[in-house]
Protein backbone atom coordinates (compact mmCIF):
# COMPACT_ATOMS: atom_id res chain seq x y z
CA UNK A 1 0.00 0.00 0.00
CA UNK A 2 3.03 2.42 0.46
CA UNK A 3 4.27 1.49 -2.58
CA UNK A 4 0.66 2.48 -4.39
CA UNK A 5 0.39 5.67 -2.72
CA UNK A 6 4.34 6.65 -3.85
CA UNK A 7 3.46 5.88 -7.10
CA UNK A 8 0.02 7.71 -7.12
CA UNK A 9 2.03 11.13 -5.18
CA UNK A 10 4.63 10.69 -8.38
CA UNK A 11 1.88 10.72 -10.99
CA UNK A 12 0.65 13.47 -9.66
CA UNK A 13 3.66 15.66 -9.35
CA UNK A 14 3.92 14.72 -12.70
CA UNK A 15 1.26 15.75 -14.17
CA UNK A 16 0.72 18.91 -12.04
CA UNK A 17 4.67 19.34 -12.60
CA UNK A 18 4.76 19.40 -16.68
CA UNK A 19 1.80 21.60 -16.30
CA UNK A 20 3.45 24.02 -14.24
CA UNK A 21 6.53 24.11 -16.04
CA UNK A 22 4.37 24.65 -19.21
CA UNK A 23 2.27 27.61 -18.15
CA UNK A 24 5.03 29.03 -16.36
CA UNK A 25 7.13 29.02 -20.00
CA UNK A 26 4.46 31.04 -20.88
CA UNK A 27 3.84 33.31 -18.13
CA UNK A 28 7.58 34.16 -19.67
CA UNK A 29 6.60 34.41 -23.31
CA UNK A 30 3.80 36.53 -22.51
CA UNK A 31 6.31 38.55 -20.15
CA UNK A 32 8.47 38.84 -23.26
CA UNK A 33 11.59 37.29 -20.92
CA UNK A 34 15.04 35.41 -22.86
CA UNK A 35 14.39 31.49 -22.74
CA UNK A 36 17.72 31.50 -21.11
CA UNK A 37 16.80 33.64 -18.62
CA UNK A 38 13.57 32.02 -17.87
CA UNK A 39 15.45 28.50 -17.73
CA UNK A 40 17.58 29.37 -15.10
CA UNK A 41 15.46 31.53 -12.70
CA UNK A 42 11.92 31.40 -13.66
CA UNK A 43 11.39 27.43 -14.60
CA UNK A 44 13.92 26.40 -12.32
CA UNK A 45 11.71 28.01 -9.50
CA UNK A 46 8.81 26.24 -10.94
CA UNK A 47 10.30 23.01 -10.92
CA UNK A 48 11.88 22.88 -7.99
CA UNK A 49 8.47 23.82 -6.40
CA UNK A 50 8.02 20.45 -4.79
CA UNK A 51 11.31 19.98 -3.62
CA UNK A 52 10.37 23.20 -1.32
CA UNK A 53 7.11 21.86 -0.53
CA UNK A 54 8.46 18.66 0.49
CA UNK A 55 11.34 19.71 2.23
CA UNK A 56 9.40 22.54 4.28
CA UNK A 57 6.30 19.35 5.43
CA UNK A 58 9.51 17.28 6.43
CA UNK A 59 10.46 19.23 9.04
CA UNK A 60 7.11 21.16 9.98
CA UNK A 61 4.41 18.29 9.55
CA UNK A 62 6.61 15.76 10.38
CA UNK A 63 9.39 16.49 11.85
CA UNK A 64 12.43 14.75 9.99
CA UNK A 65 15.72 17.44 8.91
CA UNK A 66 17.37 14.34 7.32
CA UNK A 67 14.43 13.41 5.19
CA UNK A 68 14.25 16.99 4.14
CA UNK A 69 18.11 17.85 3.49
CA UNK A 70 18.10 14.44 1.80
CA UNK A 71 15.62 15.89 -0.52
CA UNK A 72 17.21 18.85 -1.99
CA UNK A 73 20.54 17.51 -2.21
CA UNK A 74 20.05 14.07 -3.55
CA UNK A 75 17.67 16.01 -6.52
CA UNK A 76 20.66 18.19 -7.12
CA UNK A 77 22.88 15.20 -7.92
CA UNK A 78 19.73 12.97 -10.07
CA UNK A 79 19.23 16.78 -12.12
CA UNK A 80 23.16 16.59 -12.92
CA UNK A 81 22.48 12.85 -13.95
CA UNK A 82 19.51 14.21 -16.35
CA UNK A 83 21.91 15.86 -18.06
CA UNK A 84 23.56 12.56 -19.10
CA UNK A 85 20.28 11.64 -20.09
CA UNK A 86 20.36 15.08 -22.08
CA UNK A 87 23.76 13.48 -23.75
CA UNK A 88 22.07 10.22 -24.61
CA UNK A 89 19.13 12.16 -26.26
CA UNK A 90 21.02 14.59 -28.44
CA UNK A 91 22.11 13.19 -31.44
CA UNK A 92 25.81 12.83 -32.90
CA UNK A 93 27.57 15.94 -30.67
CA UNK A 94 28.19 15.95 -26.58
CA UNK A 95 24.86 18.26 -25.61
CA UNK A 96 27.41 20.39 -24.20
CA UNK A 97 29.33 21.53 -26.48
CA UNK A 98 26.14 22.88 -28.20
CA UNK A 99 25.37 24.65 -24.77
CA UNK A 100 26.38 28.30 -23.72
CA UNK A 101 29.80 28.88 -21.94
CA UNK A 102 27.73 31.05 -19.43
CA UNK A 103 26.56 27.96 -17.88
CA UNK A 104 29.94 27.70 -16.09
CA UNK A 105 29.20 30.50 -13.87
CA UNK A 106 25.77 29.28 -12.75
CA UNK A 107 27.36 25.72 -12.22
CA UNK A 108 30.49 27.78 -10.38
CA UNK A 109 27.51 29.12 -7.82
CA UNK A 110 25.70 25.59 -7.54
CA UNK A 111 29.25 24.36 -6.31
CA UNK A 112 29.88 27.76 -3.52
CA UNK A 113 26.14 27.05 -2.09
CA UNK A 114 26.45 23.46 -1.85
CA UNK A 115 30.10 23.37 -0.42
CA UNK A 116 29.23 26.21 2.33
CA UNK A 117 26.09 23.42 3.25
CA UNK A 118 28.60 21.25 3.77
CA UNK A 119 30.93 22.89 5.74
CA UNK A 120 28.28 23.69 8.11
CA UNK A 121 27.28 19.78 8.01
CA UNK A 122 30.87 18.88 8.83
CA UNK A 123 31.42 21.33 11.65
CA UNK A 124 28.30 19.86 12.87
CA UNK A 125 27.41 21.43 16.74
CA UNK A 126 30.69 23.98 16.45
CA UNK A 127 28.85 25.91 14.41
CA UNK A 128 25.27 25.60 16.14
CA UNK A 129 25.53 28.98 18.41
CA UNK A 130 26.12 31.01 15.01
CA UNK A 131 22.07 31.31 14.98
CA UNK A 132 19.15 34.38 14.51
CA UNK A 133 17.25 32.29 16.76
CA UNK A 134 16.45 28.74 16.10
CA UNK A 135 18.04 29.74 12.22
CA UNK A 136 21.41 29.24 11.68
CA UNK A 137 23.56 31.84 10.11
CA UNK A 138 24.92 29.26 7.53
CA UNK A 139 21.24 29.42 5.85
CA UNK A 140 20.96 32.88 5.83
CA UNK A 141 24.04 33.17 4.00
CA UNK A 142 23.26 30.78 1.60
CA UNK A 143 20.05 32.17 1.10
CA UNK A 144 21.69 35.68 0.49
CA UNK A 145 24.56 34.32 -1.74
CA UNK A 146 21.81 32.43 -3.89
CA UNK A 147 20.27 36.06 -4.58
CA UNK A 148 23.72 38.26 -5.20
CA UNK A 149 24.79 35.13 -7.59
CA UNK A 150 21.22 35.88 -9.52
CA UNK A 151 22.61 38.94 -9.57
CA UNK A 152 25.57 38.59 -11.26
CA UNK A 153 24.21 36.04 -13.57
CA UNK A 154 21.75 38.30 -14.69
CA UNK A 155 24.80 41.31 -15.03
CA UNK A 156 26.55 38.28 -17.01
CA UNK A 157 23.57 37.55 -19.57
CA UNK A 158 22.97 41.50 -20.01
CA UNK A 159 27.01 41.67 -20.49
CA UNK A 160 27.04 38.94 -23.47
CA UNK A 161 24.15 39.76 -24.89
CA UNK A 162 22.33 36.46 -24.05
CA UNK A 163 18.93 38.17 -22.68
CA UNK A 164 16.99 38.08 -26.01
CA UNK A 165 13.05 38.45 -26.30
CA UNK A 166 11.07 34.99 -26.86
CA UNK A 167 10.92 35.09 -30.52
CA UNK A 168 8.11 32.18 -30.66
CA UNK A 169 4.51 32.87 -29.96
CA UNK A 170 3.77 28.94 -29.06
CA UNK A 171 0.88 30.26 -26.21
CA UNK A 172 -0.91 33.34 -28.15
CA UNK A 173 -3.78 31.46 -28.58
CA UNK A 174 -4.25 31.06 -24.77
CA UNK A 175 -5.06 34.19 -22.78
CA UNK A 176 -2.84 35.78 -19.74
CA UNK A 177 -5.65 35.07 -17.67
CA UNK A 178 -5.65 31.74 -18.81
CA UNK A 179 -2.10 30.51 -18.59
CA UNK A 180 -2.28 32.70 -14.47
CA UNK A 181 -5.58 30.23 -13.45
CA UNK A 182 -4.04 26.88 -15.18
CA UNK A 183 -1.01 27.91 -13.38
CA UNK A 184 -2.39 28.50 -9.93
CA UNK A 185 -4.35 25.22 -9.75
CA UNK A 186 -0.87 23.07 -11.15
CA UNK A 187 0.76 25.15 -8.30
CA UNK A 188 -2.10 23.49 -5.54
CA UNK A 189 -1.89 20.25 -6.69
CA UNK A 190 1.87 20.35 -6.58
CA UNK A 191 1.87 21.56 -2.90
CA UNK A 192 -0.96 18.82 -1.92
CA UNK A 193 1.31 15.96 -3.33
CA UNK A 194 4.69 17.52 -1.49
CA UNK A 195 2.78 17.61 1.74
CA UNK A 196 1.18 13.93 1.26
CA UNK A 197 5.28 13.18 -0.20
CA UNK A 198 6.61 13.77 3.24
CA UNK A 199 4.15 11.54 4.87
CA UNK A 200 5.04 8.43 2.48
CA UNK A 201 8.54 9.34 2.86
CA UNK A 202 8.28 8.92 6.88
CA UNK A 203 6.43 5.44 6.21
CA UNK A 204 9.09 4.04 3.41
CA UNK A 205 11.76 4.88 6.04
CA UNK A 206 9.98 3.26 8.92
CA UNK A 207 8.58 0.33 6.80
CA UNK A 208 12.27 -0.40 5.43
CA UNK A 209 14.72 0.65 8.29
CA UNK A 210 16.66 1.98 5.44
CA UNK A 211 16.43 5.73 6.78
CA UNK A 212 15.14 9.30 6.36
CA UNK A 213 18.55 10.28 4.56
CA UNK A 214 18.78 7.44 1.94
CA UNK A 215 15.13 8.16 1.24
CA UNK A 216 15.42 11.74 1.23
CA UNK A 217 18.27 11.30 -0.90
CA UNK A 218 16.84 8.78 -3.64
CA UNK A 219 13.18 8.19 -3.73
CA UNK A 220 11.80 11.61 -2.52
CA UNK A 221 14.35 13.46 -5.00
CA UNK A 222 13.54 10.99 -7.70
CA UNK A 223 10.19 11.97 -7.37
CA UNK A 224 10.69 15.67 -7.07
CA UNK A 225 12.79 15.82 -9.41
CA UNK A 226 10.30 14.86 -12.01
CA UNK A 227 9.51 18.15 -13.48
CA UNK A 228 12.71 18.76 -14.29
CA UNK A 229 13.27 15.55 -16.28
CA UNK A 230 10.19 16.33 -18.51
CA UNK A 231 10.68 20.08 -18.69
CA UNK A 232 14.48 19.34 -20.13
CA UNK A 233 13.91 16.76 -22.52
CA UNK A 234 10.98 18.83 -24.06
CA UNK A 235 13.24 21.75 -24.52
CA UNK A 236 15.75 19.78 -26.10
CA UNK A 237 13.31 18.49 -28.52
CA UNK A 238 12.15 21.98 -29.30
CA UNK A 239 16.29 22.67 -30.17
CA UNK A 240 16.29 25.22 -26.81
CA UNK A 241 19.62 23.34 -25.32
CA UNK A 242 20.38 26.45 -23.36
CA UNK A 243 17.01 26.58 -21.51
CA UNK A 244 17.27 23.33 -20.96
CA UNK A 245 20.83 23.21 -19.05
CA UNK A 246 20.11 26.67 -17.17
CA UNK A 247 17.05 25.02 -15.67
CA UNK A 248 18.83 22.35 -14.30
CA UNK A 249 21.67 24.32 -13.10
CA UNK A 250 19.14 26.58 -11.67
CA UNK A 251 17.36 24.04 -9.67
CA UNK A 252 20.16 22.78 -8.24
CA UNK A 253 20.98 26.84 -6.90
CA UNK A 254 17.45 26.81 -5.96
CA UNK A 255 17.36 23.45 -3.86
CA UNK A 256 20.05 24.78 -1.82
CA UNK A 257 18.50 28.25 -1.35
CA UNK A 258 15.79 26.63 0.19
CA UNK A 259 17.40 25.06 3.09
CA UNK A 260 17.18 28.45 4.21
CA UNK A 261 13.17 28.35 4.60
CA UNK A 262 13.70 24.59 5.63
CA UNK A 263 15.92 25.75 8.80
CA UNK A 264 12.92 28.77 9.32
CA UNK A 265 10.80 25.53 10.02
CA UNK A 266 12.70 23.58 11.60
CA UNK A 267 11.91 24.90 15.36
CA UNK A 268 14.30 22.15 17.09
CA UNK A 269 17.68 24.62 15.64
CA UNK A 270 20.11 25.12 12.81
CA UNK A 271 19.64 22.35 10.57
CA UNK A 272 22.42 21.79 9.33
CA UNK A 273 24.35 22.25 12.26
CA UNK A 274 22.58 19.06 13.44
CA UNK A 275 22.28 17.23 9.86
CA UNK A 276 23.43 13.32 9.38
CA UNK A 277 27.18 13.57 8.27
CA UNK A 278 25.43 10.76 5.96
CA UNK A 279 24.58 14.20 3.47
CA UNK A 280 28.35 14.99 3.14
CA UNK A 281 28.18 11.89 0.62
CA UNK A 282 25.64 13.82 -1.92
CA UNK A 283 27.02 17.06 -1.35
CA UNK A 284 30.78 15.93 -2.37
CA UNK A 285 28.83 13.67 -5.24
CA UNK A 286 26.98 16.73 -6.53
CA UNK A 287 30.46 18.97 -6.41
CA UNK A 288 32.36 16.39 -8.00
CA UNK A 289 29.49 15.90 -10.92
CA UNK A 290 29.47 19.70 -11.32
CA UNK A 291 32.94 19.93 -11.99
CA UNK A 292 32.34 17.37 -14.61
CA UNK A 293 29.64 19.68 -15.92
CA UNK A 294 32.01 22.78 -16.34
CA UNK A 295 34.53 20.63 -17.75
CA UNK A 296 32.32 19.45 -20.57
CA UNK A 297 31.32 23.20 -21.38
CA UNK A 298 35.00 24.05 -21.03
CA UNK A 299 36.45 21.17 -23.53
CA UNK A 300 34.17 21.07 -26.32
CA UNK A 301 34.38 17.72 -28.23
CA UNK A 302 32.79 17.63 -31.87
CA UNK A 303 31.91 14.31 -31.65
CA UNK A 304 31.21 11.67 -28.59
CA UNK A 305 33.66 9.52 -27.07
CA UNK A 306 31.76 5.95 -27.10
CA UNK A 307 28.77 6.57 -30.00
CA UNK A 308 25.77 7.41 -27.96
CA UNK A 309 27.21 8.92 -25.10
CA UNK A 310 30.21 11.32 -23.84
CA UNK A 311 32.84 10.95 -21.55
CA UNK A 312 31.55 13.50 -19.20
CA UNK A 313 27.84 11.72 -19.58
CA UNK A 314 29.01 8.65 -18.42
CA UNK A 315 30.94 10.06 -15.66
CA UNK A 316 27.93 11.86 -14.60
CA UNK A 317 26.17 8.52 -14.52
CA UNK A 318 29.01 6.27 -13.08
CA UNK A 319 29.15 9.02 -10.15
CA UNK A 320 25.41 8.71 -9.25
CA UNK A 321 25.26 4.92 -9.02
CA UNK A 322 28.21 5.05 -6.70
CA UNK A 323 26.85 7.97 -4.72
CA UNK A 324 23.65 6.37 -4.11
CA UNK A 325 25.22 2.85 -3.30
CA UNK A 326 27.29 4.57 -0.98
CA UNK A 327 24.67 6.38 0.86
CA UNK A 328 22.81 3.35 1.18
CA UNK A 329 25.35 1.34 3.03
CA UNK A 330 26.12 4.35 5.25
CA UNK A 331 22.52 4.37 6.18
CA UNK A 332 21.76 1.00 6.27
CA UNK A 333 25.01 -0.01 7.67
CA UNK A 334 25.96 -2.57 5.92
Amino acid sequence: MIWFKFVLCLAIIFFAGTRLARYGDAIGEKAGLGRIWIGLVFLAAITSMPELVTGVSSVALVGLSDLALGTLFGSCALNLAILALLDILHPHTPVLSKASSGHMVSAGWGILLIAIAGVSILAGERFSGLALGWMGISSIVIFVMYFLGMWRLFRYERSHQLMIQAASQKYKEISARTVYLRFALAAIAVIAAGIWLSFIGDEIAAATGWGATFVGSLFLAITTSMPELVVTIAALRLGAIDMAIADILGSNMFNIAIIAPVDLFYAQGPILSSASSNHLITAAMVVIMSLLVIAGLRFRQKRKTFFVISWYALALIGLYVFGAYALFTSSTGL
